[in-house]
């Protein structure tokens, strides 16, 4: 009788354990062990257990393949989140680690593989290669393909949520508890005196914040300074929306500024022509929020505006605006604005942009560059790649828990109809949308925004970019020792098929191929996906509390028309412009929910799940480790005595896939 040791280990996550029947059968080229049930005196398979047993077998089993695990229901059905399982063979061989990280629901039976990564020509076994096909058959009964342009339409949320793909139960507690406790957290603690201190805006003096348990720093210094015009300009760097500024050569033909208009804002014994040829002039337009349809709250009509903002990179003030058109239409009806005119007609058509911003970067920035097109990816590595395949293995932390967000999101955050002006703003960017704009490289140089002083997103997004596709290409490398073995693989060839055709299908500018050539273009796609799963998101998630709760600074809706008569602006008119109390309450309420730091975020870098046990890809693992360590000094040594610290990029506070 042969007698090997088996080691379990159950998840560390609230209600992972389990009080059902666990068994196991040990497969191997020679035959199967006996079925076992595993039970130990005393309580088994508890939270965070580690629980050893022996396995006998009649005859030597040869190399193991498969570990077969089964959960049978005992009093009442109790889900069981199993981490992995090693096997060390008779005699003190080496042990061998099989992956499972997975919930086992109801009675099941799931069979896992030992930890190498192989690809499909590296399995010879008629069992694993049989293994290899069910398991993408029933993955792909449960996923169906998922194509960017419907993302916004879906609002089911078992919307391709399996348990699997589900937070954990302490997650998801976390989640609906603290949606219930956000709206009165904000309202009592953001500001000093509630409700008093939002309505307290009109006041000449703000009202100087307290520092509270809710309360950032960045925000504090936001209601501080929201009004100047060099903290307007460090947000179009900086801010959550940091990828819409570019170089302007030349002024639209929509934007009838003069040199005259602005003289007044630019550096002595210079001129707007003599500015634009050194390239110090840059441009934001929204002309992709024009004639968007509005919404109807409460049964008042809302508004939106298509700005264009030029901006002037000052020698001595930074990035300053120097001129506001509120409409793409030029006329009587949309004049522009400028840094001499009325203070509160400036400020207005400051607030504007800042509005546009708004939803530009929740809706276009943050929901459809990275959560649903992170979802692509997702959804075509669970229906295209076998949990054995190294591809799979590096991409899983990084899609942790993306479905369930999304679905989360689609159902609780977005309306019911997911509104007319949502899905017209989403389809324009489909018709825009560029797979080299999602590389940092190159969307600085596309922009013309690869000189602007003071663009810490810029610099710290292009670190870590590097960081990621040295890391990809090191673990690429250790699977696909040349281009043949890329363009040789079926299933890889299959999963980027489904990401171009199906993903991707409806957006006609992207320029994605269908099939993948070599190695670079797979490490490039790769780091593309771990890139916006990781620092992009941070970028335009991490801060929303910071620049969105002091409403005014910017104001999720605005319930006035746009001004047409600068001379017009009041005070009144600026405050029924912005949003109402309750409007107020939800804007801050919804970014602290979101923009919070999760209670059990797992950082970059950082892999609790060991998919991969070679060594070669552990020390390509630590490597990438080290590095972004070397990224996190040199950013807290930049942000060291600086006034306003830019630290949504510091890779310790960014997530290692997308969870909020």
């Amino acid at each position: 009788m042969e007698e090997y040791k088996v080691t379990v280990a159950t998840g560390t996550s609230e209600y992972s354990g389990t009080n059902n029947y666990i068994y196991v059968t040990l497969v191997g080229e020679n035959g199967q062990s006996e079925r076992t049930i595993l039970d130990n005196p005393g309580l088994d398979f508890c939270r965070g257990a580690v629980d050893e047993y022996k396995v006998c077998s009649p005859a030597p089993l040869g190399p193991l393949l498969l570990v077969r695990l089964e959960k049978q229901r005992y009093w009442v059905e109790d889900n069981w989140f199993c981490r992995y399982v090693t096997v060390e063979p008779p005699g003190g061989g080496i042990a061998l680690t099989f992956p499972c990280y997975r919930w086992l629901i109801g009675d099941v039976k799931v069979e896992i593989r030992e930890g190498t990564a192989k690809r499909l020509c590296e399995d010879t076994s008629p069992q694993l290669l049989a293994h290899r096909k069910a398991e993408l058959q029933e993955r792909q009964t449960i996923y169906r393909s998922v194509r960017l342009q419907k993302c916004c339409y879906t609002h089911t949320h078992t919307y391709l949520c399996t348990q699997s793909q589900k937070y954990e139960c302490t997650h998801a507690s976390q989640f609906q508890s603290l949606q219930k406790e956000s709206l009165v957290l904000t309202v009592m603690f953001a500001y000093p005196d509630g409700l008093h201190g939002l309505l307290g805006f009109p006041s000449v003096s703000m009202p100087r914040p307290k520092q509270t348990c809710i309360r950032t720093y960045v925000l504090t210094y936001c209601m501080e300074h929201w009004k100047e015009d060099w903290f307007f300009g460090y947000q179009c760097l900086n801010g959550s929306n940091p990828r819409m500024i570019q170089r302007c050569k030349e002024l639209p033909g929509n934007f009838p500024v003069s040199g005259d208009m602005v003289q007044g804002s630019l550096a002595p014994r210079t001129t707007l022509d003599k500015e634009l040829k050194a390239g110090n002039i840059y441009l934001i337009d929204y002309a992709i929020m024009d004639g968007v349809p509005t919404n109807v709250i409460r049964g008042k009509p809302q508004y939106i505006a298509a700005p264009l903002c030029l901006l002037y990179e000052h020698p001595d003030q930074g990035l300053i605006p120097i001129a506001i058109q509120l409409g793409q239409t030029p006329g009587l009806d949309t004049p522009i604005f400028l840094p001499n005119d009325p203070p509160l007609a400036w400020l207005l058509a400051k607030i504007w942009v800042r509005h546009s911003e708004f939803q530009v970067f929740q809706l276009l920035s943050h929901l459809l560059r990275t959560h649903l097109l992170v979802e692509v990816f997702c959804v075509a590595t669970l229906r295209q790649l076998p949990a054995v395949h190294p591809v799979y293995k590096l991409l899983a932390p990084h899609l942790r828990y993306t479905l369930e967000i999304n679905c989360r999101g689609r159902t609780q955050l977005v309306s019911a109809d997911g509104g007319e002006g949502l899905l017209v703003l989403s389809q324009r960017e489909y018709k825009v949308l560029t797979y080299r704009s999602l590389q940092p490289c190159w969307d600085f140089q596309q922009r013309g925004a690869t000189t602007l002083k003071d663009y810490f997103y810029r610099e710290h997004s292009l670190m870590l970019w590097d960081a990621i596709h040295s890391f990809v290409s090191g673990m690429i490398s250790v699977y696909y020792q040349c281009d043949s073995d890329v363009v040789e693989d079926p299933e890889l060839q299959t999963w980027i098929k489904d990401i171009a055709e199906e993903g991707f299908v409806d957006v006609p500018t992207f320029g994605l191929s269908n099939e993948l050539k070599n190695k670079a273009e797979l490490v490039t796609l790769l780091s593309v996906a771990i890139f916006t799963s990781t620092a992009q998101h941070a970028a335009t998630n991490n801060g929303q509390f910071d620049w969105c709760a002091w409403v005014p600074n910017t104001p999720c809706t605005m319930r006035h028309p746009t001004p047409t008569d600068k001379d017009a602006v009041t005070m009144e008119m600026i405050m029924d412009s912005l949003p109402d109390v309750s409007q107020t309450c939800l804007e801050m309420a919804i970014t602290w929910h979101l923009g919070r730091p999760q209670p059990d975020a797992v950082p970059l870098g950082q892999y609790p799940e060991q998919y991969f046990t070679e060594p070669q890809a552990q020390e390509v693992i630590d490597r990438f480790r080290k590095e972004l360590k070397d990224i996190e000094e040199h950013i807290l040594s930049q942000n060291q005595g600086l006034e306003l610290p830019y630290l949504f990029l510091l890779p310790s506070r960014i997530e290692n896939s997308i969870t909020i």
